[in-house]
């Protein structure tokens, strides 16, 4: 399996930015996929996860209400829409899939990692 993500930037804070990440490969019709970002110095942390035959989403609280990942099954490609952007949103986001289980926040529990891209926002 493949992951590209792309899809970050530079933005201000309060505003928004769309990150997808484009599976190939192989089927992932039953794969987890979620998102992981890291900060400077800072250890990979969880954002969001969506499975994708049930569509269930879970989210990290720091972003809930503010982020949504999505999935569009036909194109293999999951979605992060990040609204309302926040100065400490600032961090390196990788998309990820595996077969987590319940540990969903765990990145050890992920196969297959995309190369990352990058979110700055400013305050």
């Amino acid at each position: 399996v493949q992951l590209q993500a792309s899809g970050g930037g530079l933005v201000q804070a309060g505003g928004s930015l769309r990150l997808s990440c484009a599976a190939s490969g192989r089927a992932v019709s039953s794969s987890t996929m979620a998102w992981f970002r890291q900060a400077p110095g800072n250890e990979r942390a969880f954002v969001a996860a969506i499975t994708w035959s049930g569509g269930n989403t879970l989210y990290t609280d720091s972003v809930k209400g503010r982020f949504t990942i999505s999935r569009d099954n036909g194109k293999n490609t999951v979605y992060l829409q990040m609204n309302s952007l926040k100065v400490e949103d600032t961090a390196v986001y990788y998309c990820a899939t595996g077969s987590p289980g319940i540990q969903v926040f765990l990145s050890t529990r992920y196969a297959y990692w995309g190369q990352g891209t990058l979110v700055t926002v400013s305050s």
